[in-house]
């Protein structure tokens, strides 16, 4: 073997489209580009999302929603997950060691979902209006 040898595999090469050379070719006259219009020309485009002029969709229709930035901050845990901690005292930092939260979170609420059969302290953490029914029924405080 020797490199004046050498080519690529068969049909590992396609020749690239070669158009406006000649009517034989199937892409001569108007190079694929049909007749007149600002698209057939060079350099003519337009911006994406552009209508000819008429008022763009996104232009029409209404504005709805917003989605805080907050809410990343924000974190929750279950019953469940609180009961299978395994922890007297919780707080934040409890949490996130254990991985029930993200540690970018800085608030963390308690939500009604499971059941709790221990005693827990919270620290710090806010608890839904049935989830503190839950913990402070089997003795739990909020602190």
């Amino acid at each position: 073997m020797q490199i004046n040898n050498l080519k690529p595999a068969e049909g590992s090469k396609k020749a690239r489209r070669r158009v406006g050379r000649g009517i034989g070719s199937g892409l001569g006259k108007t190079a694929g580009r049909g007749h007149k219009g600002q698209k057939s020309r060079a350099g003519g485009f337009h911006k994406v999302g552009f209508e000819g002029g008429q008022m763009p969709l996104q232009r029409r229709l209404p504005k709805r929603g917003f989605k805080s930035q907050q809410l990343k901050y924000n974190g929750e845990i279950t019953l469940a997950e609180l009961e299978a901690l395994g922890v007297d005292e919780v707080d934040l930092l409890v949490l996130k060691a254990a991985g029930l939260v993200r540690q970018i979170v800085k608030h963390v609420k308690v939500v009604k979902s499971g059941e709790i059969t221990r005693k827990v302290t919270l620290k710090g953490i806010g608890a839904t209006a049935g989830a503190k029914v839950a913990i402070e029924a089997v003795g739990g405080v909020f602190a």
